[in-house]
Formats: C-alpha cells, structure tokens, sequence
C-alpha cells in the first residue's frame, strides 16, 4: 500500500490504473479506523481491482462547539491497519488541498430535502460540509465505486441523492453497520466513553431492537414507539435528540403502505454523540 498526501501523485497513479482498465473504488473515511471501516475497504475490493482508501478531517462538517478539534487523529495506527487490508493507496490531502481558495471561500454542494431533518437537524450545516467534501473527493479520484456504512444512514441517502442528481458516473454501495458483541455500532467517537458510559451505550440499539419487534408485531403507533423509546434512552443515561420511525426509501413519514422502515436513534452519553438505525422488513 502506499500512502500519498500530493493530489498530483495520486492522479499519476490513477491514471496508470485507468490505462489497463482497472476499476477504482474509494472508501472516504476520518480516520481513527475500526473493524467497521475495513470491511468497507474489503467490500470496495469485490467491486473493483483497485481500492483507494481516504483520512481526512473535514473541517466544514463540524458545527460551532463540535468536537473538530479533539476528534481523534491516528493516522499511524490507520496506516498500519490499512497495510493489513485490500487497500492499494493510502490518501491523506491537507485543508490546503482539499479547499485551494480557503474554507471560507469554498464552492459548496448542498442537497436540500433530506439534509434538513433528523442528525441535520441537531447539527445544522453538517450534510452540508460532508457533501462538499465528498463531491471533491470523487472529482479527484473519478472512482467507479464509493463505499459507505450504513450506521450514517442519512448520510449515504443523501450521497445517493448528490450522485443522481449531479449524474456523476459512481454506484454507491452501503455496507451493513459492524457491532460490537453487544451490539454498539462501531464508531470512532466511541472512544470519548468512559467505562460506565460505555456499558450504557448498547441501551441505544436495544430501544431499536424494540422497535423493530413491535413493528414486526403489527404495531403503527409511530409517536408512541418514538416517545417510549426515547424515554428509555433518558432512563439509560443518554441525553437523547431523537428516535424516528421513517420509510427507508427517502426518510419521509411512513405512509400506509410502507413497508421497509428504518428505525434511527441518535443521542450523546457523556462527550459521544452516538447513532444508529435498523432496517425493519414489516
């Protein structure tokens, strides 16, 4: 694997992959990589020859008082987890390369609709920032294939919806969310737990999993799941921003026919905010 942070050299090497027909995925990641994140970079190797893996700490993601600054950098640990993987090339762009004009003179891509609901609502401006960055992350790559995980399931919708509506040439591929054995999804702000916090946190895909099972059971009081699953997430120790029962097609509020949800929960436990959701087939 070899780890690049010049964008000339990257496109040398893309070009020389394009030259004998390969294809190219990418796998855009923040770093402080888990378990979760390799198997995106395993799941981007069946779908194409070569694997472009990115770490970048996006600085127009993160809201005012949002944990920018101490989100954590690892890039020594990532490189020697990603030297393990199926990744061919190590990306690491600085501000500088991924905002040539600064940030604050930044072209912006913006998806209006499904940005503005549920984590765009706790975080005003956050999908904003990511598809910014991934639209110029794919304009210097020109992957065939991107690779995203489905515990930012808002996330990967509002990418599918950037990529449609701009025509961009890229199938976007979601891998299901990995757990921990008690099932806390994977994430890297699972670090800022402390020990009772991190005991605590599973409570927030148990109240899913309650969800999901009265759904399957006929349920369709949405409001009362919400407000009973969020009152149990309180009980555990969260401080929570929301559960929501949406259509997994596009977020909306299930109608009457519905009958793919996914069922998403987000709230912080000391200094994490953690979120995950459920796909439910009812």
């Amino acid at each position: 694997m070899k780890t690049m942070t010049d964008k000339l050299e990257l496109q040398e090497q893309l070009a020389e992959w394009r030259s004998a027909d390969e294809h190219i995925a990418i796998v855009p990641t923040m770093g402080n990589l888990h378990a979760g994140h390799i198997s995106l970079v395993e799941a981007a190797r069946e779908h194409a020859e070569r694997v472009v893996v990115t770490v970048f700490v996006n600085p127009t993601q993160f809201g005012e008082g949002e944990d920018f600054d101490s989100y954590p950098r690892t890039l020594e640990k990532d490189t020697r987890r990603l030297r393990k993987s199926s990744a061919d090339v190590l990306f690491v762009p600085s501000v500088e390369t991924m905002y040539p004009f600064g940030v604050e003179n930044a072209t912006r891509v913006v998806v209006p609709g499904l940005t503005e609901n549920l984590c765009g609502a706790s975080r005003p401006g956050h999908f904003d920032g990511v598809t910014t960055v991934v639209a110029r992350l794919f304009a210097l790559v020109q992957p065939d294939v991107a690779l995203f995980g489905q515990k930012d399931y808002q996330q990967q919708l509002v990418i599918r919806r950037m990529v449609e509506d701009l025509n961009l040439p890229i199938t976007i591929l979601t891998v299901p969310t990995v757990r921990e054995a008690d099932g806390l999804a994977m994430s890297s702000r699972n670090a800022y737990l402390d020990d009772a916090e991190r005991q605590a946190a599973p409570a927030l895909h148990e109240c899913l999993r309650g969800i999901e099972a009265q759904l399957q059971g006929g349920a369709r009081d949405f409001r009362a799941l919400e407000r009973s699953a969020t009152e149990s997430l309180a009980g555990a120790g969260f401080d929570p921003e929301y559960v929501a029962v949406r259509s997994a097609e596009d977020l909306g509020e299930p109608g009457d026919n519905c009958s793919r949800f996914v069922v998403l929960g987000a709230g912080r436990l000391g200094q994490a905010r953690l979120i995950d959701n459920l796909l439910v087939d009812a």
